[in-house]
């Protein structure tokens, strides 16, 4: 039993692949951030062009 305990402390793949989770989810909420910025400015670019549009007629 001693030693089932002490291999299980020794194993290491559990924290491995817990570390590769946690960074996948760093990149998802970075990238959905920056999306969300690119998508706001983009936003404000279309509505300023579809003034000038419609202040041109």
């Amino acid at each position: 039993m001693t030693k089932t305990f002490a291999r299980f402390l020794k194993d290491e793949s559990g924290a491995t692949a817990i570390e590769y989770g946690l960074i996948a989810a760093l990149i998802s909420v970075a990238l959905i951030a920056g999306a969300t910025l690119v998508g706001n400015e983009l936003e404000d670019v279309f509505n300023e062009i579809g003034t000038q549009l419609k202040s041109a007629n």
